[in-house]
């Protein structure tokens, strides 16, 4: 518990305005949440920008760096590269509760927010669905939809539909003996 109180922002103290707070992550940050999918091997930098007004605080999440991931397909562990950029919106009411994934009801007397949970739900959603390490990466790519289901083309490698299928000699001439008859 002591680990995340360095990711608290005393908001109560702070004047409206711009204001800058950078965080380092590194492998202890990414092995304090349990049933992590990613390696605590990992370095990047979070700058939180708040932009407190009277009635909303608008904070926006800028993580940069590489985390270490499993491929796959092979296994190997390969550094990923991340960039994310979020934004999340706390907005003064009569409870603390979240009406949303971005937008969060704090009341008058919240003295700090505490920004850990989410810059590593930010992460994990930043991380491939499938992890290839990327010297596979010049492999043929398959595509999923939203569901994360895989896609079946019915295109041939040079992206033309297949309209009819090819002749086969052996099926030309059992054509010609069936027309014989």
């Amino acid at each position: 518990m002591k680990f995340l109180r360095s990711f608290d922002i005393d908001i109560i103290r702070l004047k409206e305005g711009e204001h800058v707070f950078p965080f380092e992550i590194g492998g202890e940050f990414l092995s304090y949440f349990e049933g992590n999918e990613i390696a605590p091997n990992g370095s990047l930098q979070v700058k939180v920008t708040l932009l407190k007004q009277a009635s909303v605080i608008e904070a926006w999440f800028d993580i940069s760096g590489t985390v270490e991931l499993t491929c796959d397909r092979s296994l190997e562990k390969y550094d990923h590269p991340l960039h994310v950029k979020e934004r999340v919106l706390y907005k003064y009411g009569p409870e603390e509760k979240e009406l949303s994934d971005e937008i969060f009801i704090i009341t008058n007397d919240t003295a700090t927010i505490n920004v850990a949970q989410l810059i590593y739900e930010f992460i994990l959603l930043a991380v491939p669905f499938k992890r290839i390490h990327p010297k596979y990466g010049e492999d043929e790519e398959e595509e999923y939809d939203e569901d994360g289901k895989l896609v079946y083309s019915s295109e041939n490698p040079e992206g033309e539909v297949d309209s009819e299928p090819k002749n086969n000699p052996l099926w030309e001439e059992l054509k010609k003996l069936k027309n014989k008859k």
